[in-house]
């Protein structure tokens, strides 16, 4: 391993994928070196994409939430969520995603099926689990580049369209996404942020949303594979599942499916492409409770590994950001 000294009485940093960075003593706190650390995660985050801090005493999530909120952006809520988290003690901070401990959720870039997301995102181990439940990663730059160009240029021509059906007992229900039980303030979200709405005649909700394909990093100018493409189309569910949903709800009344933004559907070989690539990609390595991972969302995917025994990892979200206006950022 290339292990070097940062003022070597006080941190260790340990160069890979993600950046790990350790009390030369253990037990000390984020917040006692949280000078040092901010230097190095401005100097380091953009260029690594992920920094695990490992070794540090543990405050609680109510010292993750002050660790996360120190770094100039405040944390985000959690709107136009499309997987269950619950708001846990301190402002801004969520369960990660709440999914059975037996299945494994694919590797993705948070919220980038939207044109608004977070830049950054930390995870807090709060407890690791008995087995399993890392948390992998990508470099979502090697994503892109071992994606084939002629699928690349088709992702980022086209550009995708999310659909969305909200409620049946089968997703998330709308006033869950929204935050809200009002129709209008439905409307006024979706108003501004180019997100077409319909409500049918029982007042369910579809939206649909073209988004970006690809996405290029407004400060390392860095082409990203940016989308969560895999994860919304169908092919994501078992067969008997697909089967079951068809069979119910039919094509139009799927709780989330993806489509070319022309409307035209994916194909399966693109589908396995992408799912094989991201594979290739993959970073695994274990939690220890008390560490914080800390991503640029843009430069890094995250997934979840099937897990035994109690876990509990929260997240954290800051720098919002919209696709629309990526190039003033600097």
């Amino acid at each position: 391993m290339n292990m070097r000294m940062l003022a070597p009485d006080r941190l260790r940093l340990e160069a890979g994928f993600p950046l790990r960075i350790q009390p030369a003593q253990p037990g000390v706190s984020l917040a006692a070196e949280f000078d040092a650390l901010r230097n190095i995660v401005d100097q380091s985050l953009e260029r690594d994409g992920a920094i695990l801090f490992s070794g540090f005493s543990s405050e609680g999530v109510e010292g993750f939430q002050r660790f996360a909120a120190s770094f100039g952006h405040p944390l985000l809520n959690y709107e136009f969520g499309s997987t269950p988290r619950t708001q846990v003690d301190g402002k801004g901070v969520y369960t990660s995603t709440e999914y059975p401990a037996h299945r494994s959720i694919p590797l993705h870039n948070e919220q980038a099926y939207t044109t608004e997301w977070p830049m950054r995102i930390f995870f807090y181990c709060a407890k690791a689990a008995v087995s399993g439940g890392e948390t992998p990663i990508a470099d979502s730059r090697r994503v892109y580049q071992r994606i084939s160009p002629a699928l690349r240029k088709r992702f980022e021509e086209k550009r995708l369209m999310y659909v969305r059906n909200y409620g049946n007992g089968l997703d998330l229900t709308w006033q869950q996404v929204f935050n809200t039980d009002r129709h209008s303030d439905v409307e006024a979200y979706c108003r501004t942020r180019g997100i077409q709405c319909d409500w049918n005649e029982e007042g369910d909700l579809r939206t649909r949303q073209l988004v970006q394909g690809v996405a290029q990093h407004p400060r390392s100018k860095d082409w990203v594979w940016f989308n969560q493409a895999h994860l919304f189309h169908l092919s994501n569910l078992d067969e008997e599942m697909q089967e079951i949903l068809l069979d119910t709800v039919g094509e139009e009344g799927l709780p989330r499916n993806v489509y070319y933004g022309d409307g035209s559907p994916l194909e399966a070989d693109a589908l396995a492409e992408i799912r094989g690539v991201l594979a290739e990609c993959e970073v695994v390595f274990p939690w220890q409770t008390g560490d914080v991972l800390m991503l640029d969302n843009m430069l890094t995917a995250h997934s979840r590994k099937p897990f035994t025994g109690e876990r509990k990892v929260v997240v954290a979200m800051a720098e919002g950001v919209s696709g629309h206006t990526l190039h003033t950022l600097t």
